[in-house]
This record gives structure tokens, C-alpha cells and sequence, in this order.
């Protein structure tokens, strides 16, 4: 019997040691298990950003710190930035990001404020080049302090101008936290013709016209003020302005035309009085030979009268003689009557001629010299009262304009006649 007894027992024993030890490694089966359910890399899963945030508000002078992550083991992945803002920075073996937004940045103007920013993101296994992850994110930076841009103009605020100048400059921006989005122009006085501003760095150009300065005004100047004002999102202006200071100028081919007007009215008056020198000069010649006539025609007969009075032989003769002188005396009333000496012509003869020298020399003084001579106006008025004054002094004189028995060219020819000069020249004893 005992044997028997020691054999149940020790099955039975076994048979609990088996129970009990299957029951021990139960758990740890279990927790094999668990682990591998709690593990999330798996083989099949797709690559991705698990933390990604799609949109970043960073204030001026702050940090922005963010450590992106994947669902797989990072020791094979390679991290890459595109299109970054200055100072963004990614390590390329972890996937952080940092950033710092340091005022500096944005007055040099490498970056701007309430501007997005949209950064290209990477990540790709270095092993397998097809396993790789794009995606987008977004950083805006603001500023709680606002500084008002500033407008410059690349001139000095005040200049002068002449009219017919021209000026042409550019309208600079210094920006401050918000950019200048509009230009406006604003001026004291009208003006036309002119290419606007719109916007930082546009040009403005303009001529000043001749008749910016009217006849009727009482100021030989005028000054224009041009204001620039500028205008950011947030309705805050910044004003530049531009003094000009502008002059009556010169007309050039407008005043050309008036002095060759005037040039031309003085030839034609010139050419006019020579006509009538030559007239009167003729006329003075013509007196003067016919009263010499009448001289010589008295004396002979006085002088035929006193030969005949002295030798004659017969009484008839000596009677005769007698007679012959008083008809000598008795020619010269008749020469007065018929010529009579011209004092008055002879003296409005020399006028004219002293007014055709003058009025030569002063249009050889006055001739133009360039297209652009600067002494055009001075030149104009020099002639005007040149034949002012000569036509003043010759008020009374019935010009010679045409007459067919006379030519420009035979009064020209006589004014310059040797013979004439001389006549009329002026002797100093």
C-alpha cells in the first residue's frame, strides 16, 4: 500500500507543479503582448509629422522654440527648410526649429511685420528616398509698438527753378512697422503735365511751363510747395514736402520769333528811310544845280553889261550895257521864286541819315547769337526804343514806301556813295 500511496502523491504533486508553473508563464505572455500593442513604430505605418502646427504668431524680440517629431525612429531622417524668413533655423537630424525675430531684422528691412511668412517643410529617410514627408507652415511676426514710416524724397527740400526748367526726382521710403500702401500729392498751387507718385520709389517729373508766372502779376516769382503724403494700412501719414522757388525764364523759340519780327520791322524801317534820303537828297541836288544856273546866268549878263557900258563904241552899246546889269540884279528874286533854297530839307536830309546809322549799328549790336541767347529780351527792347526814339524825331516826315521811279538798290547805292558821305559828313576845324 505505501507504494502505491507515494506514487498518487507524486503525480499529484506534478501534476500541481505543471498547473502552477503554467500558470506562471501566462503573465509574462501576456505582457509580451502588451508591449508590442504599446510599441507605435511598426514596419506598414505611413511617415508622418505627429506635432506639426500649421501657424506661428511670434511678437518682435521674442524666441519661438518647437521640436517637430515623427512616427518613426528619427536616427534615419533628414530635416530641410525651404523659402525660410531670416534667422529660421531647423536641425536637420532632430527637427528643431528656432527663431528669433530681432527688431534689427526689420529696420534693415530684411523682414517685414504682419506679413506671413509661408515656410516650405521636410523630412526624408536617408535610406529610402522615397519615404519623405512636404508640408507648409506659417509664421507671422507683430509688433506692438508702431513706428510711422517715413517718406524721403531724393532732393533737398527747397530748390530754385526757372520756367522752362524741368525737375525730376524719386520719393524714398524709410519703412517702419507697417509699409506706406498709398501716395498722394497735394500743391499750393495748380499744375499739369506732371508724372505721379504712387508709391515708394516712383519717380515724380515736371516740367515748369512758360506761363506759370502770368504778365499780370505783381511778384517776379512764385513759390510752388509740393506735398508728398504718405498713407499705411492703419491710416497713419507721414508728410514730405518740397519747396520750389521759380523765376520768370526764357521762351526761347517764342522770343526767337519775336526778334526776328523786330529785326524784321527795323530792316523794312531802314530801307524805308533810305528811300526817302534818297528822295530829298535828289531833290536838294536838283535845287542846287538849277540856282547855280540862275547864279551864272545873273552874272554873266551884269558882266556883259559892264563890258559893253565901258568899251562900247556906239551909244546904243554903251545903253545897253547899261541896261544888261540890272537884268543881272533882277534874276536873282526870280531864283528865289523859282528854287528856293530847302534849309529845311537839307537838315531833315541829315537827321534821316544820322537815323539810318544809328538804327544799322544798333541792329548790328543786337543780332542774336545761338539759338539760346541769353541777352534775347535785352536785345529786343534795345531795338524797340531804338525806333521809338528815331521815329519821334521823325514824326513829321512823310515816309517813301514805294515809288516805281526809285529802287532799293539805287537808294542803297547812294546812301553809300563816297560823294554823299563825304557831303554829309561832319568836319571839326
Amino acid at each position: 500500500m505505501r507504494p502505491i500511496l507515494f506514487l498518487a502523491f507524486f503525480l499529484t504533486l506534478e501534476t500541481s507543479y505543471s498547473q502552477v508553473t503554467e500558470l506562471d508563464t501566462i503573465p509574462s505572455k501576456i505582457d509580451t503582448s502588451l508591449t508590442v500593442l504599446s510599441n507605435p513604430f511598426t514596419e506598414d505605418s505611413i511617415l508622418r509629422i505627429i506635432n506639426l502646427n500649421p501657424f506661428f504668431t511670434i511678437l518682435v524680440d521674442s524666441s519661438l522654440t518647437y521640436d517637430l517629431q515623427i512616427n518613426k525612429p528619427s536616427s534615419n531622417f533628414y530635416w530641410f527648410i525651404k523659402n525660410a524668413p531670416v534667422g529660421l533655423k531647423i536641425d536637420r537630424n532632430s527637427g528643431l526649429v528656432s527663431f528669433k525675430a530681432e527688431k534689427g531684422l526689420f529696420k534693415s528691412g530684411k523682414l517685414k511685420y504682419d506679413i506671413p511668412y509661408k515656410v516650405e517643410l521636410g523630412v526624408q529617410n536617408l535610406q529610402n528616398p522615397k519615404e519623405r514627408v512636404d508640408t507648409i507652415f506659417t509664421i507671422l511676426i507683430y509688433s506692438t509698438e508702431v513706428l510711422v514710416s517715413k517718406l524721403k524724397p531724393t532732393i533737398g527740400s527747397s530748390m530754385q527753378l526757372e520756367e522752362g526748367d524741368s525737375i525730376r526726382f524719386r520719393v524714398q521710403c524709410d519703412e517702419g512697422t507697417f509699409p506706406i500702401e498709398h501716395i498722394t500729392i497735394l500743391t499750393n498751387e495748380p499744375i499739369n503735365m506732371f508724372k505721379s507718385v504712387n508709391k515708394c520709389e516712383d519717380e515724380f517729373a515736371w516740367m515748369v511751363p512758360f506761363n506759370f508766372i502770368k504778365e499780370n502779376d505783381t511778384t517776379r516769382q512764385k513759390i510752388l510747395l509740393i506735398q508728398f503724403v504718405g498713407v499705411d494700412k492703419l491710416q497713419n501719414k507721414d508728410t514730405a514736402t518740397v519747396k520750389l522757388i521759380i523765376r520768370p525764364g526764357i521762351n526761347y523759340p517764342e522770343k526767337i520769333l519775336d526778334h526776328k519780327a523786330v529785326a524784321t520791322e527795323m530792316t523794312k524801317y531802314i530801307t524805308n528811310l533810305k528811300l526817302t534820303f534818297y528822295v530829298i537828297s535828289k531833290n536838294i541836288k536838283n535845287t542846287k544845280t538849277t540856282r547855280t544856273g540862275f547864279d551864272i546866268s545873273s552874272s554873266t549878263t551884269a558882266m556883259l553889261g559892264t563890258i559893253l557900258a565901258t568899251t562900247g563904241s556906239s551909244t546904243g552899246a554903251k545903253n545897253t550895257g547899261k541896261v544888261l546889269p540890272s537884268v543881272g540884279l533882277t534874276l536873282v528874286p526870280v531864283k528865289e521864286a523859282v528854287s528856293p533854297v530847302r534849309v529845311q530839307e537839307q537838315n531833315t536830309a541829315s537827321q534821316i541819315r544820322a537815323a539810318i546809322k544809328r538804327l544799322e549799328y544798333m541792329y548790328s549790336e543786337n543780332v542774336l547769337v545761338g539759338e539760346r541767347d541769353t541777352e534775347i529780351l535785352s536785345k529786343m527792347k534795345n531795338m524797340r526804343e531804338e525806333m521809338k526814339q528815331s521815329k519821334l524825331q521823325l514824326v513829321d516826315l512823310p515816309l517813301v514806301e514805294f515809288d516805281p521811279r526809285y529802287t532799293q538798290e539805287d537808294a542803297d547805292s547812294y546812301f553809300n556813295n563816297p560823294k554823299v558821305i563825304k557831303k554829309y559828313k561832319l568836319k571839326v576845324n
